[in-house]
């Protein structure tokens, strides 16, 4: 059977298409990347905000019309959406043939096999996470590694521990296992993905924490690049802290999701943060750990933010210069707390605020990327752009949000190279390969 697969949504939600690849694969099943080829179709979908629950079943009914006119005989949708709506989505979508909740998608081929319609299966999304092979479709070079799933935060305008479930770590042999496993097939940068890669290990109950896996992880032979993501402000000890400045594998780029800097939105959002605890986080890194990168998100549009609360999230930005940041309007879900908040802005007013924000952000790069001018970056190569140059990423870029690095001179995919860096172009650092002849001279160079 022929099967087209579709994956929205999270790195954590690709690692879950990614097994269930290797499950297709395994009992025989071919994939095609043209749905009018398929005779089955996989549809696993992200339901996190209303726009993400558009494109999915934006996706669903694209290939329900193939059920009409082409040779597409099943189609299967898994993961979110179903999980969040799956009172409603096999009525809703009649076309839907098969549905999977988060926790059921081991059961991928079975669904595929199967001949009864409207097949449905919701497993316990609050059970340990499946072991599983998986079939890597990132890199060259590079591949997520999820340690954990689910969430207990519980903040105010999130729907995903009712969709994922409770916290639930790895296992740090498996995930050790895997590390093993993506390095002897070439993989050089592991990003760790979970909803909070800071609150890893805490379900284990014996002490075990993020820094306990870090200090193995970092003893995988081939692995060059340990990157994290998300880390969440209150949750960042000094020990982690201490120990991503000494440790070299751990790339100095974090991804704090701070969401806010007013007092009462926080409130609000039931996070447990302040602004001045957010800035002594900030300053506090900035001092231990030399040439950072921060990334974070933030939300615009929250019930209770006027213009005086914008305001103070504008100067912060201004104030803290950070290199990389995502703005989102606020997007109110059923059944969560925020959804039922007063006093929300208009939709126009909040698509205001995003786009004053990310112009701000956008003149606080520019300014970043001309200071990293005349500076030697190590790069992993992803391969060529459309002009030719090789293109690739610093300590400093995060795939799919990031820019990149583009460059002209010896390089090869999936592979490192020093870069030098003469220039920018439309938000991308521009420069050409050096030659380092003795380890030594590497102190010369920004990130090793």
């Amino acid at each position: 059977m022929n099967i087209h697969f579709t994956s929205l949504g999270c790195a954590k939600n690709l690692i879950d298409s990614e097994q269930m690849l290797a499950l297709i694969r395994a009992a025989g099943h071919q994939i095609t990347a043209d749905p009018a080829q398929a005779d089955a179709a996989v549809v696993n979908t992200c339901a996190f905000i209303e726009a993400a629950q558009q494109e999915a079943i934006d996706a669903i009914l694209e290939l329900a019309e193939l059920k009409k006119t082409g040779s597409l005989k099943r189609l299967v949708v898994t993961g979110c959406l179903p999980q969040r709506y799956q009172g409603d989505i096999l009525r809703e979508i009649p076309e839907i043939d098969a549905v999977l909740g988060v926790g059921s998608f081991p059961d991928i081929v079975a669904a595929l096999e199967s001949p009864e319609h409207h097949y449905a299966r919701f497993a316990d999304k609050n059970a340990p996470l499946p072991e599983l092979d998986r079939t890597v479709t990132t890199g060259p070079g590079w591949a997520y590694l999820k340690i954990a799933d689910g969430c207990d935060n519980r903040c105010a305008y999130c729907v995903i521990p009712s969709i994922r479930g409770k916290y639930r770590s790895r296992p740090m042999d498996a995930i050790l296992a895997e590390a093993r496993t993506l390095a002897a097939q070439g993989v050089k940068e592991l990003i760790l993905v979970a909803q909070d890669v800071t609150a890893y290990g805490r379900d284990f109950r014996d002490g075990t924490t993020l820094c306990t896996l870090l200090r193995e992880l970092v003893k995988v032979d081939g692995i060059e690049w340990i990157r994290l993501h998300y880390l969440y402000p209150h949750e960042i000890t000094a020990e982690l802290i201490d120990l991503i400045a000494a440790e070299p594998k751990i790339v100095k780029y974090l991804d704090i999701p701070i969401q806010h800097v007013n007092d009462a939105i926080l409130r609000r959002m039931r996070r447990p943060e302040t602004k001045q605890s957010i800035r002594a986080l900030l300053a506090t890194l900035e001092d231990f750990i030399p040439w950072v990168v921060i990334r974070t998100s933030l939300i615009v549009g929250l019930p209770g933010e006027g213009e005086a609360e914008f305001k103070e999230l504008m100067d912060f930005l201004r104030e803290q210069q950070l290199q990389r940041a995502g703005v989102f309007v606020f997007s109110p879900q059923e059944g969560t707390a925020a959804a039922e908040m007063p006093d929300r802005c208009s939709q126009e007013e909040a698509e205001r605020r995003r786009d004053a924000a990310m112009a701000l952000q956008e003149r606080i790069m520019e300014a970043y990327n001309d200071r990293q001018r005349g500076h030697t970056f190590k790069v992993l190569c992803e391969g060529r752009d459309e002009d030719g140059r090789w293109a690739g990423r610093s300590y400093g870029d995060s795939p799919e949000v990031d820019g990149q690095v583009l460059f002209t001179g010896d390089a090869a995919p999936g592979q490192f190279s020093w870069v030098h860096i003469d220039g920018q172009e439309d938000g991308f650092l521009t420069g050409h390969t050096v030659k380092i002849d003795d380890k030594g001279s590497r102190d010369r160079f920004l990130y090793v």
